[in-house]
């Protein structure tokens, strides 16, 4: 009754921890305080941390770091020029504007187009209702099938979430796509399932063989694209493509008239790109080789606005225009002005300050510190991977054998503990070994683009403090030796 009611909310009030319905209800996980540069302020449990490097920019999203002093005036600047309108009856000149700056600051002939939207799993969304469209227009609906990786992650939208192949998909797959329409190749993880003696050559082969052989027994007439992380992000940690792998899928989508979607949500955008430019595939594909489609998001606002996005090639471009022309459908706050004007001012500045070339740099020089420290030596850290700004290190039990811990015993976050303790903000997750189970330990690094080397240092240095704390703890409790 209505007394009842009253008397149940009284008590929702007086126990209320936290107002926000995510993560562990009713609890605050640690709050920012404030932030400059690389250099954050927590309070964690009662207690304030002063000095804590974020050494993962939330969840790889920053570049510029903590209270940059333009990105206000950024803001000032472009409150003028745009509020809000529904981009299917008024456009603005600010989306114009940063996607002709992608397509510019791309390789010659990459993207021609690009839309606008709010996170990287409404990016993903979008890019397989481009994907689908782009079949009815060249008069072929029946190629509706998305082939994506074993233990991928590309969102938390439910078609995201089908493409994915994760424990975090299980949870909703009585309301996810059909399995048939979203085929799964091989997981590509070196560290895990490169045989013995066998050559890299020889692994590339192998998982080219298994994608080629899924087209195939699904009927290449029927699969609308590929879809991969060019880098994985919180699926894997950071697994580098062997060499010839994203060269052979592009050739295999030629070869069957599938198209090629990167997914660079994370790992784009200028985190890991080689020359100073914006894409991770710039490390890995040949010369002329472009995915026909392209999600990304995180560093474009660089956490400042929410934006994301996904660039669309020339060709997938024309099957449009000479075709209906339009997009079917649309969103809200697609290609809002104000945070499309704010991104691009962020970039222009990244660019202005070569920043893109400072975490390439800086992000390889933190990769091979943390390999001198670990590798080939007797710790838990079982391998260190990535590229550019985007690293991970693996935890396991037993280096020879790449033992993985029990996952009862939850390595990860407490690793992720362990190193906040030593002044380190990092993101640890399992499921690496098997994203079904949740077996397998791994803790990511992805810095604002403004580290230095004076920044590098003090990080692998927090790192290995923090790892030998552990360390120490899992002897004291007989759990690694």
């Amino acid at each position: 009754d209505l007394r009842m009611s009253r008397g149940l909310g009284d008590v929702y009030k007086r126990q209320t921890q936290s107002y926000v319905f995510q993560g562990v209800i009713d609890k605050k996980p640690p709050q920012v305080l404030k932030g400059k540069g690389c250099r954050i302020v927590v309070e964690k449990n009662g207690k304030v941390y002063e000095d804590i490097i974020d050494a993962v920019t939330g969840a790889a999203v920053g570049a510029l770091g903590w209270g940059d002093e333009d990105v206000a005036k950024f803001m000032l600047d472009v409150l003028p020029t745009h509020t809000y309108t529904f981009p299917a009856i008024i456009g603005n000149q600010n989306s114009e504007n940063l996607a002709k700056f992608y397509i510019d600051h791309s390789p010659e002939g990459a993207f021609a187009s690009a839309l606008w939207c709010g996170s990287g799993s409404e990016a993903n969304e979008n890019a397989m209702k481009i994907i689908h469209q782009y079949w009815k227009e060249k008069g072929m609906p029946q190629k509706r099938k998305f082939i994506s990786r074993e233990s991928s992650y590309h969102g938390f939208s439910l078609a995201a979430l089908s493409i994915s192949e994760n424990a975090r998909a299980d949870e909703f797959s009585g309301i996810l796509l059909d399995p048939s329409l979203c085929p799964k190749m091989p997981v590509c993880y070196p560290y895990r399932y490169q045989k013995e003696g066998q050559s890299e050559e020889e692994y590339t082969q192998y998982l080219l063989d298994a994608l080629e052989k899924l087209i195939i027994d699904n009927d290449p007439e029927t699969v609308a694209s590929v879809t991969i992380e060019t880098l994985p992000g919180s699926s894997l940690g950071t697994v580098p493509p062997p060499k010839g792998y994203l060269p052979g899928i592009r050739k295999l989508c030629d070869k069957y008239d599938v198209l090629l979607h990167l997914d660079e949500v994370m790992c784009g955008t200028g985190r890991s790109n080689p020359n100073g430019g914006l894409n991770c595939w710039e490390n890995f594909l040949e010369p002329g080789q472009f995915p026909d489609m392209q999600s990304v998001g995180k560093t474009l606002g660089s956490g400042y606005v929410t934006i994301a996005g996904v660039l669309i090639s020339p060709k997938v471009k024309e099957a449009y225009d000479s075709g209906s022309g339009m997009v079917m459908g649309g969103q809200t706050y697609a290609s809002h002005g104000f945070n499309c004007g704010v991104s691009l001012k962020i970039q222009e500045k990244i660019f202005k300050k070569g920043l893109t070339k400072n975490i390439f740099e800086k992000g390889n020089m933190l990769g091979q510190k943390l390999k001198d420290a670990f590798i080939d030596k007797h710790n838990i850290v079982g391998d260190v991977r990535g590229i550019g700004g985007f690293w991970t290190c693996e935890l396991v039990k037993d280096k020879a054998t790449k033992q993985w811990f029990d996952k009862e015993l939850d390595i990860a976050h407490r690793c992720q503990d362990a190193l906040f303790e030593a002044g380190l903000n990092v993101v640890g997750m399992q499921g690496c070994v098997s994203n079904k189970s949740g077996e397998g330990d791994f803790v990511f690094m992805a810095p604002a683009f403004i580290i230095t080397e004076e920044d590098v240092n003090e990080i692998v240095k927090r790192f290995i403090t923090g790892i030998e704390a552990l360390q120490e703890d899992l002897k004291t409790k007989g759990e690694w030796k």
